[in-house]
């Protein structure tokens, strides 16, 4: 098997040969390992077995546009994105330390969702994409396109949570106004991904908390559970064979099930500090596969190296030589990550058999 078939075949269950070693530092852990690796020359091949797939560009707007939906001065070096969401500069390792403003905050009616300046994608090509996807299967990856804050997220980023929250339980138009234009641009980048040829689409929104579910599943399934779905079918109408990988921090058992009729085939990031990977996966583990299973907020950063090995074996025996976990950290390793954690991840990782 080259990276891409083994990388594939693990996820279908379907056996392996090797174990995808994949996860990401914060900028100063990444530094701090990168010296590590030169003062002790130490050489580690890291292969995660695939390789992602740029999303469509939407076409270019000067950020100043979105100013006027904003009825106090932002910070100095603000950042605005392509939604007109904006994030202020924070503290240390400031793309985790932002403070968000929603341009949609103070809305009150259905009009003026309809004439926000919403990303357009109307020129955009698949030309780039199909081509990146050809050279990475050339090159023996597999290929990923992300999508990740696909309905949910971006739209309380846009409305703000609470707001959007009053806004589902009340039925109130903007609501459904929100969602079904972010659900409509979600189709679009989606049928792009699979008109390229990728192997898998990763999509995701937080509905989890750390003990619980963050909203009810009455709520789940009237407003977003069958948008998800319009996404997920667009994509396999093009490609039946295409991959759904999913991602939701904190607890979500109660919405697996609805995930696995969607068309979920991976689940991300399944974290120990708040669900049983042995309970989740002796429940599902014939319908899903996993990616995740090592805590960022217990083993990795607090364990020790022979308590990483021991959470890495333990979870890829729990899944047996089939397959069906892409044993990994399960979100971006932080400053107090020591590096020789991080080392045993890896050569747990290669050591496996």
């Amino acid at each position: 098997m080259n990276r891409r078939d083994n990388y594939l075949s693990l996820v279908n269950r379907t056996g392996y040969e090797k174990v995808p070693i994949d996860f990401a530092m914060c900028p100063s852990l990444y530094e701090k390992f990168t010296k590590y690796q030169k003062v002790n020359k130490l050489e580690f091949y890291i292969d995660c077995g695939y390789k992602r797939i740029t999303d469509l560009v939407p076409a270019q707007r000067n950020t100043d546009e979105f100013l006027k939906y904003f009825d106090f001065k932002l910070k100095d070096g603000v950042y605005i994105d392509k939604w007109g969401i904006a994030y202020e500069p924070g503290g240390v390792e400031a793309m985790h330390m932002t403070r968000m403003r929603h341009p949609m905050a103070n809305f009150d009616s259905v009009q003026q969702v309809i004439e926000y300046p919403f990303p357009n994608y109307t020129n955009s090509s698949i030309e780039n994409q199909s081509q990146e996807v050809d050279n990475a299967i050339k090159d023996g990856y597999a290929t990923i396109g992300g999508m990740e804050m696909t309905i949910w997220e971006t739209s309380w980023y846009l409305r703000g949570m609470e707001n959007l929250m009053a806004d589902m339980m009340t039925d109130d138009p903007i609501a459904e106004a929100i969602l079904d234009k972010v659900t409509e641009l979600a189709i679009t980048r989606a049928e792009a991904f699979a008109k390229a040829g990728v192997d898998i689409i990763f999509l995701g929104d937080d509905i989890g908390m750390q003990k619980t579910i963050l909203m009810s599943e009455a709520l789940y399934c009237e407003w977003l559970k069958s948008r998800l779905k319009k996404v997920i079918d667009s994509a396999k109408k093009i490609k039946p064979n295409i991959l759904i990988f999913y991602h939701s921090c904190g607890f979500v058992t109660p919405f697996i099930p609805h995930l696995i009729d969607v068309g979920i085939d991976l689940l991300n990031p399944v974290q120990p500090e708040c669900m049983d990977f042995r309970i989740i996966h002796e429940a599902y583990g014939d319908k899903l596969s996993f990616h995740g299973t090592i805590g960022t907020q217990t083993t990795m950063p607090f364990g020790t190296p022979d308590d990483v090995r021991r959470e890495v074996f333990k979870n890829l025996e729990i899944a047996s030589d089939k397959g069906g976990l892409l044993v990994a950290p399960t979100h971006l390793l932080e400053p107090e990550v020591p590096i020789e954690n991080i080392i045993a991840y890896i050569k747990a990782c290669a050591d496996f058999k």
